[in-house]
């Protein structure tokens, strides 16, 4: 398991060792739930079910969501570190759903979104940025505010442009291309 490690800023490089350390990146021949292929598979959970990794990752995402008034992040891979950040900055967070709530209330998040707040999307992974997408439309059909989203890696396969064209800024920790570094 990885232990924690000095404060400051961790490097892209630092962070990809880190992820690649807790086993939340393989590489092989794999099938991604897109149908696409891909010769890394990158699973963060792995990486978020150990405290020490999960300590690094949310002090590398709190610095950051400076600006925001609350974070926001998809069940079920952006939970552990959306409440790690909120932790780490003391701002309040919001859960959304994939899909809303059939019944009771039915509603697409679990917390509080207040008109004209800003809100910060968290991620951990993004490839073509279709689930960001569908954040940031139940975040401003709520009325708050999204220009930011910050995932952990970025599979460099479109989410960076396709969240430009509706004005929110993708900020990641790690790049794929990062990932594969020199072995590729």
């Amino acid at each position: 398991m990885t232990k924690p490690t000095a404060e400051g800023p961790a490097s892209p490089a630092e962070l990809a060792e880190l992820l690649v350390a807790a086993g939340a990146v393989r590489f092989g021949h794999f099938t991604l739930t897109s149908g696409e292929s891909s010769d890394v598979y990158i699973d963060v959970k792995k990486a978020w079910t150990d405290p020490g990794t999960l300590r690094r990752l949310a002090r590398a995402l709190a610095q950051r969501v400076g600006g925001a008034d609350r974070l926001a992040g998809m069940e079920l891979g952006a939970v552990p570190l959306v409440v790690a950040v909120a932790l780490e900055t003391g701002l309040p967070y919001v859960v959304l759903r994939k899909e809303a709530k059939q019944h009771g209330t039915r509603q697409a998040y679990e917390g509080t979104l207040v008109r004209g707040e800003r809100v910060v999307l968290l991620e951990d992974v993004t490839t073509t940025g279709g689930s960001t997408a569908r954040s940031v439309g139940i975040v401003r059909e709520a009325g708050a505010l999204v220009e930011e989203a910050v995932t952990v890696v970025d599979r460099e396969r479109g989410a960076r442009e396709l969240l430009a064209g509706l004005g929110v800024r993708l900020e990641s920790l790690v790049r794929l291309s990062e990932l594969k570094g020199p072995r590729t």
